[in-house]
């Protein structure tokens, strides 16, 4: 148990790191688009590239995880970070801005797949559902990502670069080490045979969470300051009250989710981000807009971490133990984080897009997709045979 416990430790840092370095970056949105005259179009088509190359990068941890540690992998990522950072933040021309874009996206991949990979395993050696909170670690350090914004509103972008420090002092922690019993070749062929249909739905609302979520952290800033009368150094407030609503929603969700089960926190949180993104799109001056955020963030937040709790639960239910268990989820979760970059395209692309004359309009569009996960949440009371964790 001890080992658990620093595992979690360690991952929740890993967690923490992630978030505050994506937010970091896409709060400052607005400055890379006056510093390389972006429009709309041209800021959605680079988030589009970072996008996919953060899918290419997941497929690169499934792979890896085949015959390393998913500790392994997740130290890869954030050293690749750690150099990617700077090289976008500090580009003297467009074509290095572009290349640590690239980098950065491949990094983020190979980041949220290992670090959920570490999750649903810890997960699994505590029997109780915990993902929520270690995704209240990912939004904590949004949190402090999005302050640090503010803080240093009044400093030029390059300050961004030194966040790269972060991921260099995390990467080394004692994360959790896989089994490495023997496989025998029987059991290494169920680990890679798996059946994705019962998975669909639940990464149906994987993609649903992510086109909500990259909405309102890549578009909100711009949206304030595009729509609104905003003072300049207060556009992270799109971003800010909606991960601190998020984290305290995380941070308590393990409880919440144990005593109500997941079907109806997520049909109840469906209805409360509906209701948000009305009061968003709708929001006659910006302090309205930042109210509707915040709500947001309290009706999502659990989403994501019960959709990699449901995928664990469904890929680990064969009978499977050990090393050949570990090995079918290492494999399940990287996979099954494709969703995350369909919602992710959804989110930050479809949005930017469909409101390239006024973002009231891109934010209409996960306003009416959010709903779609009133029937989806059925998917998420997995029958008793299929769990490898408590359901409870």
């Amino acid at each position: 148990m001890e080992t658990l416990r620093r595992a979690r430790l360690a991952d929740g840092a890993a967690f923490f790191t992630q978030g505050l370095v994506f937010i970091s970056l896409t709060t400052r949105l607005p400055d890379v688009r006056e510093r390389w005259d972006f429009s709309e179009v041209t800021l959605s088509l680079v988030l589009l590239m970072m996008v996919l190359l953060a899918g290419v990068g997941s497929v690169l941890a499934e792979r890896a995880a085949r015959s390393t540690d998913s500790a392994v992998v997740l130290r890869t990522g954030f050293l690749v970070m750690v150099v990617a950072v700077p090289v976008l933040v500090l580009a003297p021309a467009f074509p290095v801005f572009v290349a640590g874009m690239a980098a950065y996206g491949v990094a983020l991949g190979v980041v949220d797949a290992s670090t959920n990979m570490q999750a649903v395993a810890i997960e699994h050696g505590y029997g109780r559902p915990i993902l929520p909170s270690f995704h209240g670690m990912w939004t904590l350090g949004g949190v402090v990502g999005s302050i640090l914004t503010l803080a240093t509103a009044s400093l030029p972008f390059r300050w961004a670069a030194v966040v790269a420090l972060l991921p260099l002092l995390v990467a080394f922690g004692p994360l959790l080490r896989r089994d490495h019993g023997v496989i025998d070749p029987s059991a290494q062929a169920a680990a890679e045979a798996i059946a994705w249909r019962p998975l669909l739905l639940v990464g149906a609302a994987l993609v649903l969470f992510y086109t909500v979520d990259t909405a309102a952290a890549t578009w909100g800033p711009t949206y304030l300051d595009d729509a609104f009368d905003t003072p300049t150094g207060l556009v992270a407030l799109a971003t800010l009250p909606y991960l601190v609503a998020s984290g305290a929603m995380r941070l308590t969700g393990d409880r919440l989710v144990a005593r109500l089960g997941p079907v109806p926190v997520l049909r109840y949180g469906a209805v409360v981000a509906f209701v948000a993104l009305g009061i968003i799109v709708l929001a006659p001056s910006w302090p309205v807009a930042v109210l509707g955020f915040t709500v947001l963030g309290l009706g999502v937040a659990v989403i994501a971490p019960l959709s990699y709790s449901a995928a664990a639960v469904l890929a680990g239910g064969s009978g499977l133990t050990g090393a050949a268990r570990q090995a079918r989820v290492d494999a399940v979760i990287a996979r099954f984080n494709q969703f995350n970059y369909v919602g992710a395209l959804l989110g930050s692309v479809l949005t930017g897009l469909a409101g390239a004359g006024s973002l009231r309009v891109g934010f209409a569009v996960p306003m009416v997709l959010v709903l779609l996960l009133l029937p989806l949440a059925r998917a998420f009371a997995p029958a008793p045979d299929q769990t490898g964790i408590s359901a409870q």
